[in-house]
């Protein structure tokens, strides 16, 4: 096992030198360039490159003379596509300031383990840079200028000379004749059979360009539905009903062994695409001949029991899944857009990964907090509000279970059931029968229930059926969509709820978010940056040294960095200054900062530099996920207010 782990080490040291050796090199030839072309001065490149060597950030040479407005974007593109250079890809999408030296490092170790990956491909597939950006670079190495198919009318003569489908087999499209040849668009203009196949239809003179395969593809259909012509493809048959049905199973297999908690199937002109979302980012599974949408659209509606004959509707369904001993339960929304009908399938958890409150990343102090003066309250409402995807219903069911005793009963109303528990009365909500929420509260009171559960508070009736079951001695716990615990506050005066009543029932409230885990296998330090540390709201000097930590990217984590997800929280539990300070109907920063100052609350920002510091998660995720409205407390303060030290 030690040997094995030696072997990994230094293939990795190897590919880590590799790619910091590529970077100077066409550092070097770009500058050279630059300078022969008199973009630059000697006395500006030099001036340039002391200050590059003097950051401990990494940024590039060029945009160090761009900062310095020494050169603009506009030359550097000029200067690279008058003279193409030959360097690897990757440094140049590296010193062009599109692709990070680590980054540049994982994809080089992702195309050590499968040789026939492209270098482009790869890039664009592990989401480190957009198609275009990349098309760009490669037509400044190659030589081959970058067009937009969009931005041209194709000569009808053109296209006397081939078939659409040829045109489709080989990713290409002639654009116009000029008087040194035939400008042709090539999806992949490094195909020597490819560009012969051009050659032998509009001549040896062929002008090589760079396009986006989708704008390729998009142009065909157009120039398919104006000129009349047929795919050859019209020709053969459907696709039958086991192809489909097969296609189907794949997909709902593949995205619960991956682990995904959503599916989107969106069609496009000429695709369907799948993608799955894991840890909270989307990333693409598979596309799909456009002939296939009508197909496996149909498919599914037909398993979420929708009307597969109307399209021009938004419907809702629900899919029980069961295949070579996978089962899946999955919540369906199909959306009418103009390419066709999309389909997002959420996946819902069984009761094998319900978590307990002990697993659900909390702070010492947090957690203690919640167990005792909100979960073990004689009454009161509860409220775990986020946005859409936070993981909300997984705390609220893991609080429910642990409220779950035989000498209570817990009734609920749910749209859907996502948990089934033993011992608790659930009900899923059915308005095509009339079990809606407002026919089901009224009932719930009525079963003399000691706690109930509500999904989700989303109106104002619903609102006041939580207030009144606590108002008359019920423990109520719920659902919200707020950015922070104090815009639940805020939220109920807007729903025109009594001020004075959410005052007095109000319990507690808990917000939350999910952050993508740092991958253990890969985990490194990352000192942050003055810039970085500015971002987060702390002084640059007073918090200098200050060290998070980032994955570099494995083949545990998929190179992402990444490996799972855990929550960050922010509990609010209301005293009597923030009571007050509700009826007086203060602000929402306002009541943010007695809560601070008065109960104690560590803010959604503050948890997530906590988790950071601490090596869960990442610099980058505290930044895209969690809201920054108030200046940040120092590290250490924060670790004593959560119980961590």
């Amino acid at each position: 096992m030690a040997k094995v782990r030696l072997q990994m080490e230094k293939k990795e040291q190897v590919v880590e030198e590799k790619a910091a050796a590529y970077v100077p090199e066409v550092r070097n030839k770009i500058a050279q360039l630059l300078l022969q072309a008199g973009k630059v001065t000697q006395e500006q490149l030099e001036y340039a490159q002391r200050v590059h060597a003097k950051l401990t950030s990494q940024s590039s040479l060029l945009s160090v003379l761009e900062e310095l407005q020494y050169v603009t974007r506009d030359s550097v593109r000029e200067t690279l596509q008058a003279n193409p250079v030959s360097v690897p890809l990757g440094s140049l999408l590296v010193e062009c300031g599109y692709l990070s030296e680590a980054n540049l490092a994982t994809a080089l170790a992702r195309q050590e383990e499968n040789k026939s990956i492209k270098f482009g491909q790869l890039v664009v597939d592990l989401n480190f840079i957009e198609e275009n950006d990349l098309l760009k670079v490669l037509s400044y190495q190659l030589g081959f200028p970058f067009v937009d198919p969009a931005l041209f009318e194709v000569d009808p003569h053109l296209m006397d000379r081939a078939t659409i489908e040829l045109c489709r087999d080989n990713r290409l499209l002639p654009l116009e004749q000029r008087e040194d040849g035939v400008l042709v668009a090539f999806a992949d203009p490094l195909s020597r059979g490819n560009v012969k196949c051009a050659q032998g239809i509009w001549g040896e003179s062929v002008i090589v360009a760079i396009a986006r395969q989708r704008s390729i593809y998009e142009a065909l259909n157009k120039l398919e539905v104006a000129t009349g012509k047929k795919k050859k493809g019209a020709i053969l048959a459907e696709p039958s009903d086991n192809v489909i049905v097969q296609a189907v199973n794949e997909i709902l297999i593949e995205a619960r062994r991956q682990a995904a908690s959503d599916i989107h199937i969106e069609p496009h002109p000429d695709t369907l695409s799948v993608r799955f979302r894991k840890d909270g980012v989307l990333q693409l599974y598979r596309e799909f001949p456009a002939d296939m949408a009508a197909g496996i659209t149909s498919r599914i509606k037909i398993m979420a029991g929708a009307d597969i004959a109307e399209r021009r509707r938004h419907q809702d369904g629900r899919i029980f899944f069961d295949e070579q001993g996978i089962k899946v339960d999955l919540r369906v929304s199909i959306y009418a857009t103009i390419h066709g009908e999309k389909i997002v399938m959420r996946i819902l958890s069984t009761q094998s990964e319900l978590l307990s409150i002990h697993d659900l990343g909390m702070a010492p102090r947090i957690q203690q907090r919640f167990q005792e003066e909100a979960l073990d309250a004689p009454s009161g409402v509860i409220i775990i509000t986020g946005p859409t995807g936070s993981g909300k219903t997984s705390t609220l069911y893991s609080a429910v279970n642990r409220l779950n005793k035989p000498d209570c009963s817990i009734i609920t109303a749910e749209d859907p059931v996502e948990f089934v528990l033993d011992g608790i009365a659930q009900c899923s909500i059915n308005p095509k029968i009339n079990v809606t929420f407002q026919e089901t509260l009224k009932h719930m009171v009525r079963q003399d229930p000691d706690i109930i559960v509500i999904g989700e508070i989303r109106d104002k009736f619903s609102a006041e059926m939580a207030i009144e079951a606590a108002l008359t001695g019920h423990k109520v716990l719920t659902t919200f969509h707020t950015e922070d615990s104090t815009g639940v506050l805020l939220r109920l005066l807007d729903m025109q709820i009594e001020a004075f009543l959410i005052a007095s029932t109000v319990q507690a409230i808990l917000a939350q978010r999910l952050v993508r885990r740092v991958c253990s296998s890969c985990k490194q330090q990352h000192p942050l940056t003055p810039d970085e540390i500015r971002r987060l709201g702390y002084s640059a000097t007073r918090e200098a040294g200050l060290i998070f930590y980032k994955g570099q990217g494995c083949n545990k984590c998929d190179y992402t960095g990444y490996k799972g997800r855990v929550a960050v929280q922010e509990l609010l539990i209301p005293g009597n200054i923030v009571r007050d300070a509700v009826i007086a109907r203060k602000t929402s920063h306002e009541i943010r900062r007695l809560s601070a100052k008065s109960t104690g609350l560590v803010t959604l920002l503050e948890d997530g530099i906590n988790k950071a510091t601490s090596g869960v998660t990442s610099f980058h995720e505290v930044i895209r996920q969690l809201p920054r409205l108030d200046k940040p407390r120092p590290v250490p303060e924060l670790k004593r207010m959560l119980g961590e030290v």
